[in-house]
């Protein structure tokens, strides 16, 4: 608290009126009726201001109560004016365009950039263009080497279609954006250990929220959906996944894979077409053009995306020396002209039963053996044992 202090030289010095309050070695404390009020008013000074503060807060709170609805209006059309604001300064500072969004099941866009890294990365960020129709290019299948902008690709595609859908302008010389009623993507690796999910469990877990929630509207985009799981089994779901999105949904969906298998389909698919990310050797360097072109690609160059990466050279060395024999040795155990012409032979124990199975049979007869490739094979296996019914059990069908 507070108290005045006199010296024991000074006691005889000390008015009436002080009381005493504390006797310490060298002196003498008193108080006095003023400074004990003093005492108080200051000792209870904070929580009474805390008290006033509250009173007044709850003063301002019932006048404010009055006028809620006005409020509210105004703090919506504040908020509006500010994401306008910020949109409009964005599209100014970074030469956006004003897309056309429509109901048709389009998207077409012309020069697109990744409205991130196209700032990051200036003049070195590549755009790149999209053409996807109702019935042509809704399933597009992206294949390229590692590190060459497959995934910018498909995601900067979500991004500007998330963007013209929230009515800003965006990072395109030109586009036409048909409505999509959600946007789904698969990226990225991860996985839920604590919920007891692997990697490859949660990359499925996300793929069949998809397939059982897409919808004909919907905008897809795949990153390497199969890859946590052996080769086969990945590329048996990718191929199955892309069929089902390509003939059940059949909605917008760009898929960025290294199943350079999966091409195939631009043949076997209605809508499904063929792009890959461009690429230059040379003087035993590989120059990454970061350009979607059409077409397909049968390479991911990932020995040298190794090597960039700063893999030991001796590794980089027995890897190069290995990949030819592997690649053989895939070759080898898919002989596609055997296999076809073991698929021929079948197709001619069928020509004693009616269509459908006949009219696959003479599709078989029909293809070109020596120039077949694995997919094509393997599909007309496929279709030809589908076709079959357990009675015709008895014919020679090659199994594997």
């Amino acid at each position: 608290g507070y108290y005045i202090e006199v010296t024991h030289a000074a006691a005889d010095k000390v008015p009436a009126d002080y009381v005493r309050k504390q006797t310490i070695k060298n002196a003498e404390r008193y108080i006095t009726d003023e400074l004990k009020r003093y005492e108080s008013e200051a000792l209870t000074a904070a929580e009474r201001a805390k008290t006033l503060e509250a009173n007044i807060f709850e003063d301002v709170r019932r006048q404010l109560a009055e006028h809620i609805a006005a409020l509210q209006s105004a703090a919506e059309a504040i908020a509006t004016l500010d994401v306008l604001a910020g949109l409009a300064q964005l599209a100014v500072e970074r030469d956006y365009r004003r897309p056309t969004v429509t109901q048709d099941n389009v998207l077409h866009i012309v020069a697109g950039r990744h409205p991130v890294l196209a700032e990051q990365l200036r003049e070195r960020f590549v755009p790149n263009d999209v053409k996807m129709g109702p019935d042509d290019n809704r399933l597009l299948i992206i294949t390229g080497p590692n590190m060459s902008g497959k995934s910018t690709y498909i995601r900067q595609t979500a991004l500007l279609v998330l963007l013209a859908q929230a009515g800003s302008f965006i990072p395109a010389d030109q586009a036409t954006i048909g409505l999509a009623d959600r946007i789904f993507t698969r990226v990225g690796a991860a996985d839920e250990l604590t919920r007891g999910l692997s990697t490859f469990m949660l990359e499925m877990v996300e793929t069949a929220n998809i397939l059982n929630n897409a919808t004909s509207r919907s905008l897809v985009i795949l990153d390497e959906v199969g890859r946590g799981t052996s080769t086969c089994d990945g590329l048996a779901l990718a191929w199955a996944i892309s069929e089902h999105i390509a003939l059940t949904i059949r909605c917008r969906t760009l898929f960025a894979t290294h199943y350079h298998e999966l091409t195939e389909l631009e043949d076997l698919l209605d809508g499904t077409t063929n792009l890959n990310v461009a690429v230059r050797e040379w003087a035993d360097e590989v120059i990454f053009l970061h350009k979607i072109v059409p077409g397909g690609t049968d390479q991911s160059y990932g020995v040298h995306v190794a090597r960039l990466a700063g893999v030991p050279k001796e590794v980089i060395d027995r890897a190069r020396a290995i990949l030819p024999q592997l690649q053989a040795r895939v070759a080898e155990g898919l002989d596609m002209p055997a296999l076809a012409r073991r698929a021929r032979k079948a197709a001619a124990q069928m020509d004693l039963f009616a269509d459908p199975a006949t009219r696959v049979a003479r599709e078989i007869r029909d293809v070109d053996i020596e120039n077949i490739t694995p997919m094509q094979a393997l599909d007309l296996l496929r279709r030809l044992r589908g076709e079959l019914s357990v009675s015709y059990t008895h014919l020679t069908l090659p199994t594997n």
